[in-house]
């Protein structure tokens, strides 16, 4: 189900939010993010994606989003992280479409930090943890940071070059790479931010890391198995580029790209 878009025309930003049982979290977070959208100087909307929520998150996301253009999805049943998001950013119409996570560990003011690598004319710009100009004001526990160095470290030997930290929740995707990269999307877990971004490298689009604040939110937690998980998905991820390119699935937009820019 969705709600209507309060406007006619296509907005210039949209915001997608994953959401499974986050009632308590979005009476916080949301007035956030609207607070923050309504001083801006451009047309938005915000894509909030219920995975099968049990308690009222569509609710209370419907309570605080009334009068704001938006549209509030729901899956049934519970679909994972990586297909909640999927399914916002194809369903959003944002010139420029962001994902962030429900409990804001990155401030939705960073976006500020994420534009100006759009601008200057990437397709991807992402968050990090782990390059110059992150700041993290509450780290997560020892044993979970260093279980993503390691997970980091495996990505960057298989997947992707040169990036350091592929998991952080916040990404900013232009129209045309957000067209382009979600379709190809397979990976519903942890590993989907993983798939994108390896695509969006191998199709040759302009990926940029950009250091943003970060907090970790108690109450936040991943199971050992969804983890392990985490780790094989990997290799599916390397399969899956491999794949794509012997079916010539990755040239079109990085050509059409080039002749923009030309």
């Amino acid at each position: 189900m969705a709600d209507d878009l309060l406007m006619s025309e296509r907005p210039h930003l949209s915001v997608v939010i994953p959401a499974y049982r986050e009632e308590r979290r979005l009476q916080a977070s949301l007035p956030v993010i609207r607070q923050y959208l309504e001083s801006c100087n451009y047309s938005w909307e915000v894509v909030l994606v219920d995975d099968g929520s049990p308690d009222r998150t569509s609710d209370v996301a419907r309570d605080l989003l009334a009068g704001a253009p938006h549209q509030i999805l729901r899956n049934e049943p519970n679909a994972g992280k990586g297909a909640s998001i999927r399914r916002g950013m194809l369903a959003s119409q944002g010139n420029l479409a962001l994902f962030t996570d429900a409990d804001l560990s990155t401030p939705i003011e960073d976006i500020e930090r994420l534009l100006p690598a759009i601008e200057a004319g990437a397709d991807v710009a992402f968050g990090s943890r782990a390059v110059a100009g992150s700041e993290l004001s509450v780290r997560q526990p020892l044993a979970r940071e260093m279980s993503g160095r390691v997970f980091n470290l495996a990505v960057r030997l298989l997947v992707i070059r040169g990036v350091c930290d592929t998991q952080c929740g916040f990404k900013l995707f232009t129209r045309r790479a957000a067209d382009f990269l979600f379709p190809l999307q397979t990976m519903a877990g942890f590993a989907f931010d993983v798939e994108l971004l390896g695509i969006a490298q191998a199709a040759g689009l302009r990926i940029q890391e950009v250091g943003v604040r970060w907090e970790n939110s108690p109450g936040t937690r991943v199971s050992l198995a969804a983890g392990m998980k985490a780790f094989t998905d990997l290799v599916r991820v390397r399969r899956r580029i491999r794949q794509l390119r012997r079916e010539g699935a990755l040239g079109g937009l990085a050509a059409a790209r080039t002749q923009d820019h030309a």
